[in-house]
């Protein structure tokens, strides 16, 4: 991709980052660009395609594929740590406020696999270690999916609402939450509650 094309792109999911898609306009993007719009139109169809170029470059979604969780001890609780701190350390309230963007009905339909295989990663990952973890005998549980559902929706909705809210919603810390988490997940399954 050429120099005036990236600067397209990167103006482009900046904008949608901050304004969303709709109010998003090719002369915003044109003006941010640095380019006028006729560059703009003969570089890209029309703003989906700019869209659709943008979210195959690494630098626009977040790099959560299931290599980030390999790092596993097969000590439940740190590697659950670890599984939600990978998570949060790359999808950042940057991110967040993008994914939210590319959500627009208009895109929706060419973006939600693309989008969709953030939390997949994520899931994949976490029942195939639930798995490995039960056949190691150290854990018990018939239903791997609700459990890695759980530590997801968990660490999806603190990433989410820390994005959009900061400190202002709860003043509890990603730290403090992480370990928290753990805690009660980890006492829940080894009570057989979870």
């Amino acid at each position: 991709m050429d120099d005036t094309s990236q600067k397209i792109v990167d103006a482009t999911m900046s904008l949608i980052r901050d304004k969303g898609y709709v109010a998003t306009t090719t002369k915003d993007i044109a003006h941010l660009a640095g380019v006028n719009e006729c560059t703009l139109f003969r570089k890209f169809k029309n703003k989906k395609d700019i869209v659709l170029h943008g979210m195959e470059q690494e630098k626009w979604r977040a790099d959560v594929t299931p290599e980030i969780f390999q790092n596993v001890t097969w000590n439940l609780r740190s590697d659950l740590e670890m599984y939600m701190n990978a998570y949060m350390d790359r999808i950042t309230p940057d991110f967040v406020n993008l994914s939210i963007g590319l959500r627009a009905p208009q895109l929706y339909e060419e973006t939600a696999s693309l989008i969709m295989k953030i939390p997949q990663a994520f899931l994949d990952s976490l029942i195939e270690y639930f798995h490995e973890m039960d056949r190691r005998g150290k854990i018990s549980h018939p239903d791997y999916e609700s459990l890695a559902m759980q530590i997801f929706s968990s660490t999806f909705g603190y990433t989410f609402l820390s994005a959009s809210f900061h400190q202002n919603l709860s003043k509890v810390t990603r730290l403090d939450f992480i370990k928290s988490s753990v805690d009660i997940f980890v006492k829940g399954l080894s009570d057989g509650t979870v």
